[in-house]
């Protein structure tokens, strides 16, 4: 059975600062401190994490949400893609980015969710402050 995450982090900036940074190569690459290609466009294919992360986009929300199918290196052969969901809740001055991870390979969630912490919220912490 697969496994399901949910995960969230708080930053101090708006959500169309959060959701434009994280559509945008440049600073997707800045906020993670790897590469990243991504485009904002339903449809789209993108890579992050020096290639580690590939997937597509599958549906935007402005400023709101971002539904993206998601899979790394590390994913056995022949495993389905797994479905991140990105919403962003907040004001002018805060955002809560909250992560709905499904259909990760069975035994993994664990080490996904500590992924996002290292190499996601942290370095955004840092990056929006």
């Amino acid at each position: 059975m697969a496994d399901n995450i949910k995960l969230s982090v708080t930053l101090p900036t708006n959500p169309s600062r959060v959701y434009k940074a994280w559509l945008n190569s440049k600073e997707h690459s800045a906020f993670t401190k790897s590469e990243a290609k991504i485009k904002r466009n339903v449809g789209s294919k993108f890579t992050a994490g020096d290639g580690y992360i590939e997937g597509e986009i599958k549906q935007m929300i402005l400023s709101k949400k971002i539904v993206m199918t998601w899979r790394t290196t590390d994913f056995p052969e022949g495993t389905e893609d797994s479905l991140l969901e990105v919403n962003l809740v907040g004001n002018d001055t805060s955002t809560k980015v909250i992560l709905v991870h499904e259909n990760l390979p069975e035994g993994d969630g664990k080490k996904y969710r500590k992924g996002w912490k290292d190499h996601y919220f942290l370095p955004m912490k840092e990056y929006f402050s």
